[in-house]
């Protein structure tokens, strides 16, 4: 068995079908077959099921899965680490929250491109459970999600500091007042958001069961319709800005121990750490030690 057997069996795992897998693999049918085959006949144990609409994994191949995905990803890694020069280029995949990049990434993805024009950045937005799987599985490099987090594959670094506040809308005079409201519905984004969970916890605290939710996928609609009366939100204070001055929203405080976040940047321990990552981290450094001397 070799990393080429492997790379075949992975293709036809993840496809389902052995053209398919020829197709990409850049080879025929008749040679993804073969291959699978003897790699049985190695192994002693026999890895799809075949049947009319393709094949499926048996229990012995869904266990040598997870070990030809790994493998594929080694070699990966090993090439990008010889063609890494230690000058940051080529693509870079970063996941962050939706506030986290509408409050904090603007002016670090502007200093970041002056600073590296070579590196081909790109950034994936999604809620904290999104993220924290998109990095389990490789699929970006690293992401900002809302702490705390704690898994054993991935490495944390606490890179930004947010007070959270409740907004609700200008007719709500302050928590107590929302507390006797009775029924209360969140408005947020989609389920997995970390801010979400959070609002639904401090609620509960408070004797306060959430019957109802609205779920919405940006956070202009969020605040429109907090506006509206049609619910209650949680968020980063200076995410808030215009809205608040311009008195379409109420916005709550909350003490300390509930309104204080820090915003991690997350990635595998045992990730291939490309130049473009280690230089972005350092821009990212830099910005919140910006940001801190400000306030």
């Amino acid at each position: 068995m070799d990393i080429a057997d492997l790379r075949v069996f992975e293709a036809v795992a993840r496809l389902g079908v052995m053209n398919r897998a020829a197709d990409e693999l850049n080879t025929v049918q008749s040679n993804v077959t073969a291959r699978i085959r003897a790699l049985e006949l190695e192994l002693g144990v026999t890895l799809f099921d075949r049947h009319s609409r393709g094949v499926s994994l048996t229990p012995a191949g869904r266990r040598l899965l997870p070990y030809a995905e790994a493998a594929d990803r080694l070699i990966g890694d090993a090439v990008r680490a010889v063609r890494d020069d230690g000058r940051p280029a080529g693509p870079l995949i970063i996941g962050s929250l939706e506030t986290t990049a509408a409050l904090r990434l603007s002016p670090l993805l502007t200093r970041y491109a002056a600073a590296y024009p070579a590196v081909d950045l790109a950034i994936q937005t999604g809620t904290t459970a999104e993220l924290v799987e998109a990095v389990r599985d490789h699929r970006v490099e690293g992401a900002f999600v809302c702490g705390p987090v704690s898994h054993p594959e991935l490495e944390e670094e606490v890179v930004f500091r947010e007070e959270l506040v409740i907004l609700t809308s200008p007719a709500i005079a302050s928590l107590d007042h929302l507390l006797n409201t009775g029924e209360v519905r969140i408005v947020g984004l989609r389920a997995g958001c970390s801010y979400r969970q959070r609002l639904e916890d401090l609620l509960a605290r408070r004797g306060i069961v959430i019957p109802r939710q609205l779920e919405f996928g940006t956070l202009e609609a969020v605040v429109s319709c907090v506006s509206a009366g049609l619910g209650v939100t949680l968020l980063p204070k200076a995410l808030i800005g215009t809205v608040w001055r311009e008195g379409r929203v109420a916005v709550h405080a909350l003490p300390a121990a509930e309104g204080r976040v820090e915003t991690l940047f997350i990635r595998r321990r045992d990730g291939y750490r490309s130049s473009a990552l280690e230089a972005f981290l350092k821009v990212a450094r830099q910005a919140q030690t910006f940001a801190e001397a400000a306030e």
